[in-house]
């Protein structure tokens, strides 16, 4: 099945409608309207996408505008698992993490399963690579991906664990990939008996070294493993499991703003160096080993600033 996007001005929307009025469905969820013509099912969307999906959309979004430029291929990658370019528009697997550069809050990690009829309507409310969406919109796009039931697991890691894996000598490196590997595992047995035609991690660490980590605790990779690196800008499966994780760490932020009373940033600058002196004044300084990641060098700035 065929898509294409368009964006229109939101003043051409009603009069989209009015001339679809008397092929007008049921409006789903989160859209403006929906109409059925013998050649594709238009979804129109407030923010101004349009969504013609069928056996030949063209004709019909031609009427209304152009579709909109599609992202640069991929460069192939120096490995062996580097995806296909047709896993883009197949049904698909797609797993990102969260929280991972940050001083304060924990690694989320999100996997989602795309069906291919779903990869316009995804695109349409707005799922791009979450880097260029803020806390608000990933906020709104993860209630509107819910609602869609997108099949999903979705893994945090609490700092308290995290430093115990920490001081028995995993890196982080480690820790993401046993998170990808069990959040995979998880949203494959909730999709049985649906196999997905692959499954994209964005990449992290060379695949060997994934294997690696995965080998020193007697696991091994699932089938059709790819990794690339800003896959998220590519697949809309791994966009989702990015907006997916990064609500879960916005969640645990705002939670822990609200435990505390205190202001919690994200990242691990001079701001989160005096965040962090706060937290140890109002609490001590073994409230860090519940809230933070203490290798960071944050945590030696911050005893200084008390």
């Amino acid at each position: 099945m065929s898509h294409i996007v368009i964006k229109v001005p939101k003043a051409k929307l009603e009069k989209m409608k009015n001339h679809y009025q008397n092929q007008l469905k049921p409006t789903p969820n989160n859209a403006y309207f929906q109409a059925k013509t013998p050649s594709c099912v238009i979804t129109a969307y407030l923010s101004g996408k349009v969504l013609f999906q069928g056996k030949s959309p063209e004709a019909e979004s031609q009427k209304w505008g152009t579709a909109e430029e599609k992202a640069a291929k991929p460069k192939k990658q120096a490995h062996n698992y580097h995806p296909p370019e047709s896993l883009f528009t197949s049904s698909h697997i797609g797993s990102d993490e969260a929280g991972t550069g940050d001083f304060f809050g924990p690694i989320t990690v999100a996997a989602a399963y795309v069906r291919e009829h779903q990869i316009g309507q995804l695109k349409a409310i707005g799922v791009r690579d979450s880097k260029h969406l803020s806390d608000p919109q990933i906020t709104d796009l993860a209630k509107q991906i819910v609602e869609m039931k997108i099949p999903y697991s979705l893994l945090r890691l609490p700092n308290k664990k995290y430093n115990q894996w920490q001081r028995k000598g995993w890196t982080q490196g480690k820790m993401k990939t046993l998170l990808h590997h069990q959040a995979i595992a998880k949203l494959l047995e909730k999709i049985e008996p649906e196999t997905p035609d692959g499954i994209l991690i964005d990449q992290f660490a060379q695949p060997s070294v994934y294997q690696k980590h995965l080998r020193s605790e007697r696991l091994s990779l699932q089938d059709n493993v790819y990794f690339m690196t800003k896959a998220e800008s590519y697949s809309i499966a791994v966009a989702v499991g990015s907006i997916l994780a990064r609500s879960a760490f916005v969640k645990a932020m705002n939670k822990l703003e609200m435990d505390t009373g205190l202001d919690v940033p994200k990242g691990a600058s001079g701001k989160v160096d005096r965040a962090a002196a706060e937290m140890i004044r109002h609490y001590g300084e073994d409230k860090l080993e519940e809230v933070a990641k203490v290798h960071f060098a944050n945590t030696e700035k911050a005893k200084k600033l008390v």
